[in-house]
């Protein structure tokens, strides 16, 4: 049994993050740090666990683990490694931003060098599976960057591609705000960060580093044009793309099938989609229509589970030998 521990586990990711390992297979949850919240009870802060496990939080650390998975905020998975160093031969699993992009993907703390692998399955596979440790990427990044990947493998963003994607509030935390508040967000829609989203960068990084690797040679990239909107509603991610591109409808869909064959969690539907199919999986699925010359790509994701805790663990399973879909076999909350 691969042991792990959670750091922040009393927010929505490290809530997600404790529904699947309770349930993992191959998984003993050794330790749920929370300062605020030591010594209660795990059921009684995410009450949907009552009955499935008799974990209580802690303040505690312990490095008898295998895993650790970091469910905290941004730029705190930074500063808890620098208070807290860990064991080297513990793998990490770190769900924050703090160390996505390539210029801040090498740590050093009292002479331990940690090296974070960007941790999207559906670009790097086989470094995953070697890696110590892992940057899981954004759920908007993750999102956007799946229904991109292909077009990219084969330099075809050289053209601006347009980018309009809504959020569920889970998105944004557990800790209230204005935009996250029931009475503000419910029966509304607002904009924020247009053409500014701080995933852009690890979305920029991801397409450079598969057009580099194209057998066409490094094209490049057009302007990603990114609005992001708040949704009134808590789970998931819709992302309506648009670009130019010379391929038929037909040959947008053989590509997209042919680069995710061998991907356990993104599917190309043929059918319109709709948030209920992915809410509550680890799945993305991704739509393509063809309107002139342009080629128009839905994509949609869980942005607690594919955008967040379910691909941390799909890493995990990726990390550890394991089939990659262990304790992810999970169905869509349709209704």
């Amino acid at each position: 049994m691969i042991k792990a521990g959670i750091i922040g586990g009393a927010g929505y990711t490290g809530g997600e993050m404790l529904r699947i390992l309770v349930n993992h297979p191959e998984v003993e949850i050794a330790f749920v740090n929370s300062s605020s919240n030591a010594g209660n009870l795990i059921s009684d802060v995410h009450t949907d666990l009552f009955g499935d496990t008799d974990l209580r939080f802690t303040a505690q650390i312990s490095q008898d683990i295998d895993v650790l998975f970091l469910c905290v905020g941004h730029g705190d998975a930074k500063k808890f490694l620098e208070a807290n160093p860990i064991d080297e031969k513990v793998k990490i699993i770190d769900l924050s931003q703090d160390f996505r992009l390539s210029q801040n993907s090498k740590f050093k703390i009292q002479n331990l060098g940690r090296e974070f692998v960007y941790g999207l399955p559906e670009l790097n596979k086989d470094r995953i599976k070697s890696a110590q440790n892992i940057a899981n990427p954004g759920c908007f990044a993750t999102c956007i960057q799946l229904g991109l990947l292909p077009l990219a493998s084969k330099g075809l963003l050289q053209k601006e591609v347009h980018i309009n994607a809504t959020t569920g509030s889970t998105g944004a935390g557990q800790s209230l705000s204005k935009t996250s508040h029931f009475s503000w967000r419910n029966n509304n829609l607002s904009i924020y960060k247009a053409f500014e989203h701080q995933h852009l960068n690890e979305i920029g990084e991801s397409l450079l580093q598969l057009v580099k690797k194209s057998a066409l040679g490094d094209l490049g990239v057009g302007v990603l044009n990114f609005i992001p909107q708040r949704g009134d509603f808590t789970r998931g991610i819709l992302a309506a793309m648009y670009t130019e591109c010379d391929l038929t409808e037909e040959q947008a869909y053989e590509l997209y099938e042919n680069y995710y064959a061998s991907h356990a969690f993104t599917h190309i539907s043929r059918k319109n989609i709709d948030l209920k199919q992915v809410v509550n999986t680890n799945k993305c699925l991704v739509h393509l229509e063809k309107h002139g010359n342009k080629l128009f790509i839905i994509s949609i994701i869980d942005n607690l589970l594919k955008g967040a805790s379910g691909q941390a663990v799909q890493n995990m399973n990726l990390m550890f030998g394991l089939e990659e879909n262990a304790g992810l076999k999970l169905k869509a909350t349709y209704f």
